[in-house]
């Protein structure tokens, strides 16, 4: 391809990615993604056989994710995240460290049932809220603010769907959601539990003790909305028939995508058929029309996930990856131990760099060309997700759901620079992955 093409292609990459984090004007991520791959698509770079093949594989992942945010929604308007809230609480019993242990579970359960941003977006706000009514001091705020963040985002990790970055590449590397969870979920839980380890003894000094018994607070009407809240309910309000249901189906639904798709079943139906259900329930039983789940539901998560992989499919027509094939072939094809750790640490060093869908989106690309065997191609491609689940946490733009994390915390008025988060994440982030990748290995060695 001509070099001025190549030159192209960059400048339209960079200048998206660069719009995607900065945001100017507070646009939508969307808006840069879909304005690059309609420019690269005008110059001839990605043609229209390329934009249709893209589009079927980034639509289903993107509508799985749609609607479990809806869901959320749905749940979050019942009161279910406010009775969440409560229990952590109770849990807790005057013990701060109780609390902390308590919203990483309660972080990790929203991410496995929901999905990493939603998660971020629902936990966020009712950790700003407790921090500030057990009345702690600033740096006793970290502890709890830094749980939540990094556990919400690595529980992503042990099931496919609870992340775009997850998704979006299966079915190019054979697997789906049975043969990704048998890999990933015992390596992932390691990984989890030695981030969690490794925060608490980071942060064992700033965790008070003692705190106030705070279960009154959050039961009071006044508690404060996260952005996806749509009515407000007390917990004694609750309708806790429709909670029950509710909740059954959310599990049902969550347990379908291990098992209908062997059965012919696609997960984005599924998803689509569990947000529909909850919707039709809620309108039935509380008169709530889905109007809040129209005007709420990130609808541009499909437009964002099209333009970002029309974009990175246009360095692919332009060779570049064929150029950075030819430096990973070597180190890819030498053993399970060399892809896993090349594949992993590649994407975390590209995550952190230009955000992990991207990156991930290159890098199954670059993955898929080399000529891998089918066992090799898919180790690679789990530790890939590592690094995109995991290592992408070393910064905040690592991560759609780090960056909504900075932007609710700069929303409700607490200031975390990006310094002050690197030198947390410093701390817990490369031994985490290291762990991860080497469990991975560990974990393949005894099943395969």
């Amino acid at each position: 391809m001509h070099d001025s093409l190549i030159v192209y292609t960059f400048a339209i990459f960079a200048l998206t990615t660069l719009c995607i984090l900065w945001r100017p004007q507070g646009i939508n991520e969307a808006i840069p993604a879909i304005s690059g791959a309609i420019l690269l698509f005008i110059a001839g770079i990605v043609p229209l056989h390329d934009i249709v093949y893209i589009f079927k594989i980034v639509s289903g992942p993107s509508i799985t994710i749609i609607s479990t945010i809806v869901m959320c929604i749905v749940l979050e308007s019942i009161g279910v995240f406010r009775w969440a809230a409560l229990n952590v609480v109770k849990r807790a019993k005057g013990s701060g460290i109780r609390l902390f242990w308590s919203i990483m579970l309660l972080c990790f359960l929203m991410t496995v049932f929901f999905n990493n941003d939603g998660s971020i977006l629902i936990t966020t706000p009712i950790i700003l809220h407790i921090v500030q009514i057990i009345r702690i001091k600033p740096q006793q705020k970290l502890p709890y603010l830094f749980a939540g963040v990094f556990i919400a985002t690595s529980a992503s990790l042990p099931i496919g769907v609870s992340n775009i970055a997850n998704l979006i590449g299966l079915q190019m590397v054979g697997l789906n959601l049975v043969s990704y969870t048998n890999l990933a979920f015992v390596p992932s839980m390691i990984g989890i539990a030695t981030l969690s380890l490794l925060l608490y003894l980071l942060f064992r000094n700033e965790i008070p003790r003692k705190i106030p018994d705070i279960q009154d607070s959050i039961s009071d009407p006044t508690f404060k909305n996260h952005p996806l809240s749509g009515v407000k309910k007390t917990v004694e309000s609750m309708n806790w028939p429709l909670f029950r249901t509710c909740i059954f189906l959310v599990v049902l639904i969550r347990g379908s995508y291990f098992i209908l798709p062997a059965y012919g079943f696609s997960i984005e139906w599924i998803a689509i058929t569990g947000a529909l259900l909850l919707i039709g329930i809620r309108w039935i039983s509380l008169k709530i029309s889905p109007v809040d789940v129209l005007w709420k539901a990130p609808w541009y998560i499909l437009v964002f996930a099209f333009g970002m992989y029309v974009t990175v499919y246009a360095l692919k027509n332009t060779g570049v990856t064929s150029y950075m094939m030819s430096i990973l072939d070597g180190v890819m094809t030498q053993s399970l131990m060399s892809a896993s750790f090349a594949s992993g640490i590649l994407i975390s060093v590209l995550s952190n760099l230009m955000n992990n869908l991207p990156s991930v989106m290159l890098g199954t690309l670059l993955i898929t060309e080399i000529g891998l065997d089918t066992q090799t191609l898919q180790v690679a491609y789990i530790s890939m997700i590592i690094g995109s689940d995991i290592g992408a946490l070393l910064t905040p733009l690592g991560t759609l759901a780090t960056l909504l994390w900075m932007f609710v915390l700069k929303k409700n008025g607490v200031a975390i620079t990006w310094s002050a988060y690197f030198r947390v994440a410093l701390m817990v982030i490369p031994i985490t992955l290291v762990v991860t990748l080497i469990a991975l290995n560990i974990w393949l060695w005894l099943i395969l």
